[in-house]
Protein backbone atom coordinates (compact mmCIF):
# COMPACT_ATOMS: atom_id res chain seq x y z
CA UNK A 1 0.00 0.00 0.00
CA UNK A 2 1.30 3.38 -1.02
CA UNK A 3 0.75 6.38 1.31
CA UNK A 4 0.27 9.75 -0.34
CA UNK A 5 1.67 12.87 1.21
CA UNK A 6 -0.94 15.68 1.10
CA UNK A 7 1.67 18.40 1.02
CA UNK A 8 2.02 21.90 2.37
CA UNK A 9 -0.87 23.75 0.65
CA UNK A 10 -3.56 21.57 2.22
CA UNK A 11 -1.99 21.84 5.67
CA UNK A 12 -1.74 25.63 5.36
CA UNK A 13 -5.40 25.87 4.27
CA UNK A 14 -6.55 23.69 7.17
CA UNK A 15 -4.48 25.69 9.67
CA UNK A 16 -5.90 28.95 8.31
CA UNK A 17 -9.48 27.71 8.65
CA UNK A 18 -8.87 26.47 12.19
CA UNK A 19 -7.27 29.76 13.20
CA UNK A 20 -10.21 31.71 11.76
CA UNK A 21 -12.68 29.58 13.69
CA UNK A 22 -10.80 30.14 16.91
CA UNK A 23 -11.58 33.87 17.10
CA UNK A 24 -9.31 36.51 18.51
CA UNK A 25 -9.70 36.38 22.31
CA UNK A 26 -8.28 33.14 23.65
CA UNK A 27 -9.51 33.85 27.18
CA UNK A 28 -13.09 34.32 26.05
CA UNK A 29 -13.02 31.34 23.71
CA UNK A 30 -11.51 29.01 26.32
CA UNK A 31 -14.03 30.21 28.93
CA UNK A 32 -16.88 29.65 26.50
CA UNK A 33 -15.57 26.23 25.59
CA UNK A 34 -15.37 25.17 29.24
CA UNK A 35 -18.88 26.39 30.12
CA UNK A 36 -22.15 24.89 29.05
CA UNK A 37 -24.07 26.23 26.03
CA UNK A 38 -26.77 27.54 28.38
CA UNK A 39 -24.25 29.66 30.25
CA UNK A 40 -22.89 31.03 26.98
CA UNK A 41 -26.40 31.96 25.79
CA UNK A 42 -27.22 33.59 29.13
CA UNK A 43 -23.96 35.54 29.04
CA UNK A 44 -24.72 36.79 25.53
CA UNK A 45 -28.26 37.74 26.54
CA UNK A 46 -26.99 39.78 29.49
CA UNK A 47 -24.86 41.98 27.21
CA UNK A 48 -26.56 45.27 26.35
CA UNK A 49 -27.86 45.35 22.81
CA UNK A 50 -26.61 48.11 20.56
CA UNK A 51 -29.21 50.84 20.40
CA UNK A 52 -30.69 51.25 16.94
CA UNK A 53 -29.81 54.49 15.24
CA UNK A 54 -32.47 57.06 15.94
CA UNK A 55 -34.53 58.06 12.94
CA UNK A 56 -34.03 61.77 12.23
CA UNK A 57 -37.03 64.00 12.90
CA UNK A 58 -38.95 65.43 9.93
CA UNK A 59 -37.37 68.83 10.65
CA UNK A 60 -33.87 67.37 10.72
CA UNK A 61 -34.52 65.62 7.39
CA UNK A 62 -35.56 68.91 5.78
CA UNK A 63 -32.57 70.66 7.34
CA UNK A 64 -30.17 68.01 6.01
CA UNK A 65 -31.77 68.00 2.56
CA UNK A 66 -32.19 71.73 1.98
CA UNK A 67 -31.35 74.11 4.83
CA UNK A 68 -27.83 72.86 5.51
CA UNK A 69 -26.64 74.48 2.28
CA UNK A 70 -26.94 77.92 3.90
CA UNK A 71 -27.34 77.23 7.63
CA UNK A 72 -24.44 74.76 7.80
CA UNK A 73 -21.65 77.27 7.24
CA UNK A 74 -21.03 80.84 8.37
CA UNK A 75 -19.66 81.67 4.93
CA UNK A 76 -23.04 82.66 3.45
CA UNK A 77 -24.24 84.86 6.32
CA UNK A 78 -27.22 82.70 7.38
CA UNK A 79 -27.51 81.87 11.08
CA UNK A 80 -25.59 78.64 11.59
CA UNK A 81 -27.32 75.65 13.17
CA UNK A 82 -26.52 75.53 16.88
CA UNK A 83 -24.97 79.01 17.09
CA UNK A 84 -26.93 80.69 19.87
CA UNK A 85 -25.52 84.15 19.12
CA UNK A 86 -26.63 83.93 15.48
CA UNK A 87 -30.10 82.75 16.38
CA UNK A 88 -30.89 84.82 19.51
CA UNK A 89 -32.18 87.96 17.74
CA UNK A 90 -34.21 85.85 15.33
CA UNK A 91 -35.70 83.64 18.04
CA UNK A 92 -36.60 86.78 19.99
CA UNK A 93 -38.92 87.78 17.13
CA UNK A 94 -41.02 84.67 17.73
CA UNK A 95 -41.67 81.58 15.70
CA UNK A 96 -44.49 83.15 13.70
CA UNK A 97 -42.01 85.65 12.22
CA UNK A 98 -39.46 82.89 11.57
CA UNK A 99 -42.12 80.77 9.87
CA UNK A 100 -43.20 83.73 7.72
CA UNK A 101 -39.62 84.50 6.66
CA UNK A 102 -38.93 80.87 5.85
CA UNK A 103 -42.18 80.46 3.90
CA UNK A 104 -42.29 83.79 2.07
CA UNK A 105 -38.63 84.77 2.00
CA UNK A 106 -36.90 87.71 3.63
CA UNK A 107 -34.15 90.20 2.92
CA UNK A 108 -32.38 91.70 5.91
CA UNK A 109 -29.12 93.32 7.00
CA UNK A 110 -27.14 90.09 6.89
CA UNK A 111 -28.52 88.61 3.70
CA UNK A 112 -31.58 87.00 2.20
CA UNK A 113 -33.71 84.01 3.05
CA UNK A 114 -35.29 82.57 -0.09
CA UNK A 115 -38.90 81.44 0.15
CA UNK A 116 -39.09 77.76 1.14
CA UNK A 117 -35.33 77.76 1.57
CA UNK A 118 -35.05 77.81 -2.19
CA UNK A 119 -36.91 74.48 -2.44
CA UNK A 120 -40.46 75.14 -3.70
CA UNK A 121 -41.37 71.46 -3.30
CA UNK A 122 -41.36 71.81 0.50
CA UNK A 123 -44.81 72.32 1.99
CA UNK A 124 -45.68 74.53 4.96
CA UNK A 125 -45.51 71.64 7.44
CA UNK A 126 -42.00 70.69 6.30
CA UNK A 127 -40.80 74.30 6.48
CA UNK A 128 -42.19 74.77 9.99
CA UNK A 129 -40.62 71.48 11.12
CA UNK A 130 -37.23 72.64 9.82
CA UNK A 131 -37.58 76.01 11.61
CA UNK A 132 -38.55 74.22 14.82
CA UNK A 133 -35.55 71.91 14.48
CA UNK A 134 -33.10 74.76 13.93
CA UNK A 135 -34.54 76.84 16.78
CA UNK A 136 -34.32 73.83 19.12
CA UNK A 137 -30.60 73.56 18.39
CA UNK A 138 -30.07 77.22 19.26
CA UNK A 139 -31.66 77.17 22.70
Amino acid sequence: MKVRHLGGPLIVAAATLLAACGGGDKTASSAAASSSPTVAVEAAASQPAAAPAAEPSPGEKVYQGTCVMCHGSPAVGAPVLGNKDDWAPRVAQGKDVLYKHALEGFTGEKGAMPAHGGNPSLDETAIKAAVDYMVSKAQ
